[in-house]
């Protein structure tokens, strides 16, 4: 009977359920810290009563068509993700270690990979550590794409599509999902084991290393990664933020050692650019303008030029003392973000360069003759592929949305926190961006309606800002439709 219930169970039973499962997992770590067992039932019962829930989900989902799943599937992703945060947080809760509305943020912080805090890190259970590296971790990779590689069924693909996630690297989903988690999670062992080598204790090389791939910005220390002084976890730290940002696809290309094939990939050689331009005039900047020497220019600059870029979310220094273009290079890269179907957040790699050929099209039809034909292309993991109208239309209306949005935040943080508007663009660009850099704005006491501008911020920048659309526009008509059914019985 059980089995009859989960084969024919939907998508959102199952979500829930999984979510159940995960909450439960940061209880491994108590034989290691047994003086936190009184940690335990502030995760036991939020799973236990989402894997409740996910069950009777199951037994009382009915049957959709195909064309119907697939036009709940927006629907489905939004409200799963919102059910995440929502449970996410009673283990903070319920612990007594933040009320819930700080609670909330800290867990949609960890589901959406993002890092900004409101947690004393200095006095956090190793537990509790565990539980936000964790968060990140699977929330970069993203529940659709845990579910699918254990569960697969039909309404996998309008899922997975909605959740964000571009490309399909093997012929069958379920071997898509199976492999780029099988990929992650070597990444995340020889992660690990990097940093315990650079010498950082093992458990924060775990949590390190989840965060990093998952280009999260988590840390155990209040000084992020700066607190171990060590150029050595700083490089191994920039590798990892560079792996966690690359594109699924080009990932699996790289680990087949088809390194020709991915260094043509646009996205790649795009990135390259930007960070060489950028940590070159980042450290010129640092130089002259905060007096380090050359080489801790160039060092500051690395890192937190990548960190920014990747949208990782990591930090070696205070930014309250940078020169102001060195803070406006940082929300610019902030903005950008990393690679189209990657863990990280942002504009996207591949959208803001699309942008710039289609913008450079534009330039250029203006010195040709009228007739002249232009035929636009650039290179994916799959290869050669034409810009199209379609193509355009989409990257100009997601640029021009995410701007929008970029703009009105940050403004109506001038107004919660009472900032200045450099400082504001800063703190929800990376919020937005799902990145954790912070000029100081976000910690235990800052106010509440700043942070529901950050949590609003970093659910759009997660779910991409038109699944969030779409989602909502589908549980309207679904409302709507109810109503019309309500209305005609009656009439009838």
């Amino acid at each position: 009977m059980k089995n009859k219930i989960f084969l024919h169970c939907g998508a959102g039973g199952k979500l829930v359920m999984m979510i159940g499962v995960l909450l439960a997992v940061p209880i491994a770590v108590l034989p290691f810290y047994p003086a936190e067992i009184k940690y335990a039932p502030s995760f036991l019962i939020p799973s236990l009563i989402s894997v409740a829930l996910g069950i009777m989900m199951c037994m009382l989902s009915k049957r959709r068509s195909g064309s119907e799943a697939a036009r709940s599937g927006g629907r489905t992703v939004l409200l799963i993700w919102l059910y995440s945060f929502f449970a996410g947080a009673f283990p903070f809760f319920i612990s007594g270690q933040l009320d819930y509305v700080r609670a909330f943020f800290e867990a949609v912080s960890g589901w959406t990979a993002t890092g900004l805090t409101v947690i004393d890190v200095e006095a956090t259970p190793h537990i509790f550590h565990f539980y936000r590296g964790f968060m990140q971790f699977c929330g970069g990779l993203g529940f659709v794409m845990v579910m699918v590689m254990f569960m697969g069924g039909k309404q996998s693909m309008s899922l997975y599509s909605a959740e964000g996630h571009t490309d399909k690297l093997m012929p069958n989903l379920k071997k898509t999902a199976q492999t780029i988690i099988v990929i992650y999670l070597v990444l995340l062992v020889v992660g690990t084991v990097g940093y315990i080598i650079m010498g950082m204790p093992p458990f924060d090389g775990l949590i390190h290393a989840m965060c990093a791939l998952a280009t999260g910005g988590f840390s155990t220390q209040a000084d992020n990664i700066g607190a171990y002084g060590s150029f050595a976890i700083e490089a191994w730290t920039v590798i990892l933020m560079i792996i966690g940002t690359i594109n699924f696809a080009v990932l699996l290309l790289l680990v087949k050692r088809k390194f020709k094939r991915a260094g043509r990939v646009s996205e790649i050689r795009f990135m390259s650019v930007l960070l060489i331009v950028f940590i070159t005039v980042t450290a010129l900047s640092l130089f002259y303008g905060v007096y380090m020497s050359v080489g801790e220019s160039i060092r500051a600059a690395l890192f937190n030029i990548v960190s920014a870029l990747t949208t990782a979310g990591f930090s070696t220094a205070s930014y309250e003392t940078w020169p102001p273009f060195v803070i406006g290079v940082l929300i610019l890269l902030m903005i950008i973000g990393g690679g189209l179907g990657s863990t990280a957040g942002g504009i996207k790699l591949t959208r803001v360069y699309l942008l710039m050929r289609v913008t450079g099209e534009n330039i250029r039809r203006r010195f040709l003759p009228p007739r002249k034909i232009i035929s636009l292309n650039y290179y994916g993991a799959q290869g050669k592929t034409p810009i199209d109208d379609n193509l355009k239309a989409n990257v100009i209306g997601f640029a021009s949305c995410y701007i929008f949005i970029f703009i009105v935040g940050s403004l109506l943080m001038t107004l919660t926190a009472d900032c200045s508007l450099s400082d504001a663009m800063f703190e929800f660009a990376s919020a937005l961006g799902t990145v954790g850099l912070s000029i100081g704005l976000t910690g235990p006491e800052t106010g509440t309606a700043t942070l529901i501008v950050e949590i609003i911020g970093m659910i759009l920048g997660r779910l991409e800002i038109f699944i969030v659309l779409i989602g909502i526009g589908s549980g309207a008509s679904l409302i709507k439709r109810g109503i019309q059914k309500k209305f005609a019985k009656k009439a009838a």
